[in-house]
């Protein structure tokens, strides 16, 4: 019998970036993408004031444009390509239609894990295929005799967009199709309704024919997208639950689960908690489902029982959600950060004060060089989990330090400004004097924008 290779999701915990539920309000209207709402601004990016905009009515400006050798190759001549602007349509549309399914007005059993999880890769994916063509652009405009060859797909739609060769709708067909694999192998067998070999079916179909496995120490952020994880196989803990239960419901069985510790273990929604686990044929219903964690005595899963299973608290598909999310952060600041080891969001908070207890300088000079379109990607979830959590202060404040990174000083005073509200005392007192200075430097950078004289 094969047994869930799940063996729960290891939390790193990156810097200080958190995932706790909190009471929230309805979702805001316009949804902010890297400092700017999408609902009127077009996407930029900015790294040390080498940028591409794309103005209001699609144009392209460039100014000092800085070209990035992660972009693999040109995607096509771009002179007056339509691409761009259909990558900005893609990034709005993907973010509005994950807001309206995690909507606070919505139920939290009627949203789909797999269409939210699907929406955060075809807006990350639209980005770096828009981050791409910048560079094809520029590429192109520097040799203009040289031909360059398109292997673009043509799509104009998020609904059409190819990830990893398959649209949305595909995706989600995908696991309609491993629940008809499962329904089969259960008629061959001549299995009935009896829940622990219907279970063992399940671990069968995804572990053994379709070769799903955990990767035990994440590093690639493509392991922690759905898409991916579909597609190849391995993935992140909580992905590889959000399949098992999202197969599971296909077949009309209800799977929750909980953080315990650093798992996340999932099992079968029961009113008797008792037959999860009762030893059959040398192995419980419970760890059917979570596998050797529950032997594990490193592990708080193998002290659960019924009496303390009852007592944990159940993660809702908006909680599941907030830590996929949470993970993407961690991973994309992770590689943003690599060139400067050890470099913490919150790095910068704690010396801004001396020795002497006087302000110590905070300018555009020493802020640390990291990776743009990384960090960029992890501002995005970022934003994504504020919909979920508007009033975490330490998601907020997390988020701001990343636009500080960025530079989008203007738009880092006004996050750190709104988490000094929600923090406490203790926590705002150290962002307090961090602010002021961040404000001086932002009116400091509008002026030299604006060919004013420097400000010692």
């Amino acid at each position: 019998m094969s047994s869930l290779l799940l063996t729960g999701l290891r939390h790193h915990r990156m810097t200080s970036i958190t995932a706790t539920n909190t009471p929230a309000a309805a979702v805001a209207p316009s949804v902010p993408i890297g400092g700017s709402s999408i609902g009127y601004q077009p996407f930029r990016y900015n790294y040390n004031l080498r940028r591409w905009n794309v103005d209001e009515k699609g144009g392209m400006n460039k100014r000092n444009l800085r070209f990035w050798p992660r972009a693999s190759s040109a995607l096509a001549p771009m002179r007056n390509s339509s691409h761009p602007n259909t990558y900005l349509e893609v990034l709005k549309a993907a973010r509005q239609k994950f807001t309206r399914e995690i909507s606070f007005q919505s139920k939290d059993k009627d949203i789909s894990l797999a269409k939210a999880l699907l929406y955060i890769a075809a807006e990350d994916e639209a980005f770096i295929a828009y981050n791409r063509e910048m560079d094809a652009c520029s590429f192109q405009s520097e040799r203009r005799d040289t031909p360059l060859t398109s292997n673009a797909q043509e799509w104009d739609s998020l609904e059409a967009m190819p990830l990893a060769g398959k649209s949305i709708n595909e995706w989600l067909t995908e696991l309609d199709n491993i629940a008809r694999e499962v329904k089969a192998e259960l008629v061959s067998r001549d299995i009935g309704c009896h829940l622990v070999e219907v279970l063992e079916v399940v671990n069968l179909v995804l572990f053994e024919l379709r070769g799903f496995k955990r990767r035990p120490v994440l590093v690639d952020p493509k392991y922690s997208y759905l898409h991916s994880v579909l597609d190849s196989g391995c993935g992140s803990a909580i992905l590889l639950s959000v399949i098992y239960m999202e197969v599971c419901r296909r077949l009309n069985l209800t799977i929750v689960g909980s953080r315990v510790g650093e798992e996340f273990l999932i099992w079968p929604q029961t009113g008797n908690p008792e037959e999860l686990f009762k030893v059959t044929s040398g192995h419980s219903l419970f760890g059917v489902v979570n596998g050797s964690c529950v032997d594990d005595p490193r592990s708080k899963a193998s002290d659960l029982s019924s009496n303390s299973l009852s007592g944990l608290d159940i993660a809702s598909n908006r909680d599941i959600i907030g830590i996929a999310l949470a993970n993407l952060i961690r991973l994309h600041w992770k590689r943003a950060s690599r060139t400067n080891r050890g470099l913490m969001l919150t790095s910068p908070l704690r010396p801004v004060h001396d020795a002497n207890n006087k302000l110590s300088k905070i300018d555009g000079s020493n802020v640390a060089l990291v990776r743009p379109q990384d960090l960029r990607l992890a501002i995005m979830a970022s934003e994504r989990l504020l919909i979920l959590q508007p009033h975490n202060w330490a998601l907020r404040r997390d988020h701001g330090m990343m636009l500080y990174y960025n530079r989008d000083y203007e738009a880092a005073v006004q996050e750190l400004s709104i988490c000094m509200a929600f923090a406490p005392e203790e926590e705002a007192g150290v962002l307090e004097p961090f602010v002021e200075k961040l404000h001086l430097l932002r009116l400091e950078s509008s002026w030299k924008s604006l060919g004013g004289i420097k400000v010692r």
